[in-house]
């Protein structure tokens, strides 16, 4: 099997920790397993990602931060389109890489940040992305395409609707600094 070249979509398969351990596209587009959570897995996988972020920012500078998001990017379309094709489904719940990393963007331009500013940034992001309100809505229904095939668009819109949520959740935040000046 071509590591780059998603194989065919596979019939509709549930997630598990043994299906994650098969390929390490699954391990990353499953959030390391944040994704399995039987509920909520993108708000698993969002506060994985908040985590991830306090403890490696120890190491980590924003400059490291903009290299890691831009890696992740293609990497990650790579990965949530491989694993998508695994599952059988063009936009499995169980992959959060789409949370994580567009939840990374979000944090990296927001800090420093009190914690209820990064609160505030996990409530925005996850109502924006659980209700997909006008553009998350519009940009969630761009790649979807029909049927259970999964091409590389679909990967792409795994992606996609997560940073224009991450975008209308930086534009409230700067909309609440400039009236408010609140940090």
């Amino acid at each position: 099997m071509n590591p780059v070249e998603p194989p065919p979509s596979a019939p509709s398969r549930q997630p598990t920790w043994r299906f994650m351990a098969e390929h390490p596209a699954h391990w990353l587009a499953l959030g390391g397993g944040s994704g399995l959570s039987p509920v909520a897995p993108g708000t698993a996988g969002t506060l994985w990602a908040w985590v991830a972020y306090l403890v490696l920012s120890r190491w980590l500078t924003p400059l490291h931060w903009g290299v890691v998001i831009a890696v992740g990017l293609p990497v990650g379309w790579w990965a949530c389109t491989v694993t998508a094709r695994h599952l059988g489904k063009p936009d499995p719940s169980a992959v959060v890489w789409d949370e994580v990393l567009a939840f990374w963007l979000v944090l990296w331009l927001v800090m420093p940040a009190g914690l209820w500013m990064q609160l505030t940034a996990f409530a925005l992001f996850r109502y924006f992305d659980a209700a997909k309100p006008g553009p998350v809505g519009w940009a969630d229904g761009l790649f979807k395409g029909h049927g259970p095939e999964v091409g590389w668009a679909q990967g792409f819109g795994i992606l996609f609707d997560d940073l224009v949520a991450a975008l209308c959740t930086l534009l409230v935040i700067a909309a609440g600094v400039a009236l408010w000046g609140a940090r």
